[in-house]
């Protein structure tokens, strides 16, 4: 009888390999052109907002520290407190539009055929110019031969001068912001829309609920967190509204336009139009906080309405 030796096998020591090393250098040349455009798009412009903010910023010259002098003029600035109320006041009306999101996404599904239709279409100004928006909307409520005041002329009502009185002008830019964000807001709902199973619509209508009580027992708990991502984003896209401002007030000779800026735009103006870059990088931190407060905020109101199950 014969016994044949065998080698002892032997166990990987956990050491690496050279193969390894190669393996990570691809892998940091694969991250590095977002990584590059990152620091070069975001970090480093936001740095330098931020150093620019404690600055005395000529428009020739070099940069003279000053300190905290932009944001105590910053508080003191009765333009900006009004711009601030002027953005609050647009982001409230914005969110006014949610719950109308909700419902048209809802009727939407019931829809059997042309489904996908009615979301094109109210995709569409989405991938509008805003240039091409403000433009038709500027028409549609001019004061003088607007289409807004020629159908209200049909019921005997009064027009206004929709977007050169500062009574009306935020409200205005609210009902285009609104129709806006329609579209991309659709989109997200229906998908949460399509997520909600259908067997709790069928236990529920043997039970006896009707529509309306399957809508709000079932499709709005269901559908929070969509909602509640909605409402994040279009709280965000509302405080740094600017483009509407610019292009329907902008360019004429509008007395409204003093009483109607929002953060964004007085930022325009004090950096890029008056060249005080110190105390316009100072709004724009502001309005970064701003903007984190909020979020944070609206997070941790999350866990009293936005059901996960």
């Amino acid at each position: 009888m014969t016994t044949v030796a065998t080698k002892p096998v032997r166990r990987p020591t956990g050491r690496r390999t050279g193969v390894s090393k190669p393996n990570g250098w691809w892998g940091l040349a694969f991250i590095a052109p977002a990584t590059i455009g990152l620091i070069a798009l975001y970090v480093w412009p936001f740095l330098s907002t931020l150093m620019k903010s404690f600055q005395d910023v000529p428009a020739f010259g070099p940069a003279t520290f000053v300190g905290l002098d932009n944001y105590t003029a910053l508080i003191g600035d009765g333009d900006f407190w009004k711009a601030f109320r002027n953005s609050a006041l647009y982001t409230v009306i914005i969110l006014l539009g949610i719950p109308l999101a909700v419902v048209l996404a809802a009727l939407i599904e019931q829809v059997g055929r042309g489904r996908a239709v009615y979301r094109v279409l109210f995709f569409l100004p989405v991938v509008t110019l805003p240039v091409a928006i403000g433009m038709v909307w500027r028409f549609i409520y001019n004061g003088d031969f607007g289409l807004l005041n020629y159908v209200l002329s049909w019921f005997g009502i009064d027009g206004q001068f929709w977007v050169a009185d500062p009574r009306f002008t935020i409200y205005a830019f609210g009902v285009v912001g609104i129709w806006m964000g329609l579209g991309i807001n659709l989109i997200i709902l229906g998908a949460g829309l399509q997520a909600i199973p259908k067997a709790l619509y069928e236990a529920s209508s043997l039970d006896g609920a009707g529509r309306v009580r399957q809508f709000f027992h079932i499709t709005v708990p269901l559908l929070s967190p969509s909602i509640f991502f909605v409402t994040i984003l279009s709280v965000i896209a509302a405080l740094q509204m600017f483009d509407l401002l610019f292009i329907m007030l902008r360019g004429v000779n509008n007395t409204a336009l003093t009483d109607s800026k929002t953060i964004v735009y007085l930022f325009y103006e004090k950096a890029f139009v008056q060249f005080d870059q110190g105390y316009g990088a100072a709004i724009a931190i502001v309005l970064l906080m701003v903007i984190m407060i909020a979020t944070a905020v609206q997070f941790r109101l999350q866990r009293s309405w936005v059901f996960y199950g």
